[in-house]
């Protein structure tokens, strides 16, 4: 369908010609004839090269319709009416930057597993709204339920190891994802919580905000990140050690139980991908129907119209000024050699 953003600017169209009528007014007066004056004008002006007044009116036509802004409006295109509201809480304290994981063949830190994973889990997620809450000292919320994946996704790839803190408050990320969660009607509430490690900083309790969650209606998945067995070199050669010591999987799960969620062990990508069926197993949620009408927009045609037509009468009138020229040239050449024909000549 064809519309018209703004349509009031149609009454601009009269405005070269007013314009015109108030200069005609202003220049219009006496003029003072000198005798003889008027013929050496005729003899010394070029014609001038002046494009039709239609020229000159369609190109204004042309510039008015790219200014009223025209658009091609596609057919409605109904938007997902139920999904799930999930909110992803990432741990960044400085044990995430541990390499202990495997992505890909390479080995990577706990953060880059989780971008690569969780990157994915966030594109499959349509009609879903998402969050997304950074934290180590403290939590952060660095963006709010909705249903714009690709900027959650984008926050989550910029994200850095130390942006906001070495600890871990997993406290306080669980208090935050329940009062934003309190901000939405109709809502599933889920709190996806990945770490690597224990509550050590923060203002809460993980337990004491749990029990707030519960009461809240907010389902908590907790995700505890990190392998079991990592070769490390010394001066005695090569050990195993267990990088995931400080791992407290007995609080992660008790806070997944408090809330009848579920814990996840992710040692690898495919462990943490597990967490994709879980959710998909939850019940989404009925929203209002909401639509989407793409738009097409159609200014620049009339705007590259005009342009042209700009072009061709510059050229065109640049043409006929040097035909004009060259013809008063030739034309003054030859009344200058008749008259010196005309001369008489002096004799003895």
């Amino acid at each position: 369908m064809f519309s018209i953003t703004w349509p009031w600017l149609l009454l601009l169209l009269p405005l070269p010609f007013l314009l015109k009528q108030k200069q005609v007014a202003k220049n219009t007066g006496g003029h003072l004839q000198l005798p003889g004056i008027g013929e050496t004008e005729q003899q010394v002006t070029i014609s001038q090269h002046k494009p039709s007044r239609k020229a000159y009116w369609l190109m204004w036509l042309c510039l008015l319709c790219a200014l009223i802004r025209p658009q091609w409006l596609g057919e409605p295109i109904e938007l997902p009416s139920e999904g799930r509201d999930v909110m992803l809480a990432v741990d960044l304290s400085g044990s995430m930057q541990i390499e202990d994981m495997i992505v890909e063949g390479k080995t990577v830190d706990r953060l880059t597993l989780i971008k690569h994973v969780i990157g994915d889990f966030i594109e499959r997620r349509n009609g879903d709204r998402l969050g997304l809450i950074l934290f180590a000292d403290h939590a952060y919320l660095q963006a709010p339920l909705t249903q714009d994946r690709r900027s959650v996704a984008k926050f989550l790839a910029d994200s850095e190891i130390g942006l906001v803190g070495k600890q871990t408050a997993i406290g306080e990320s669980i208090a935050l994802a329940v009062r934003r969660f309190d901000m939405v009607n109709d809502s599933n509430r889920v709190l996806i919580l990945l770490t690597d490690g224990s509550n050590n900083a923060g203002n809460i309790e993980p337990e004491v905000a749990a029990r707030i969650a519960a009461k809240r209606n907010v389902t908590i998945y907790t995700v505890g990140v990190g392998a079991e067995v990592m070769e490390r070199r010394s001066i005695f050669g090569t050990e195993r050690v267990n990088p995931s010591l400080d791992l407290d999987e007995d609080q992660l799960q008790n806070l997944a139980d408090m809330t009848k969620g579920h814990y996840f062990r992710a040692r690898n990508s495919e462990e943490l991908a597990q967490i994709y069926q879980k959710i998909d197993e939850l019940e989404p949620v009925s929203r209002d129907q909401l639509t989407y009408r793409p738009k097409s927009e159609l200014f620049y045609w009339p705007l590259l119209l005009a342009l042209l037509m700009s072009v061709f009468i510059s050229l065109r009138g640049q043409f006929a000024n040097k035909l004009n020229l060259a013809a008063s040239n030739q034309a003054s050449l030859k009344s200058n050699i008749s008259s010196d024909s005309t001369k008489p000549t002096g004799g003895l």
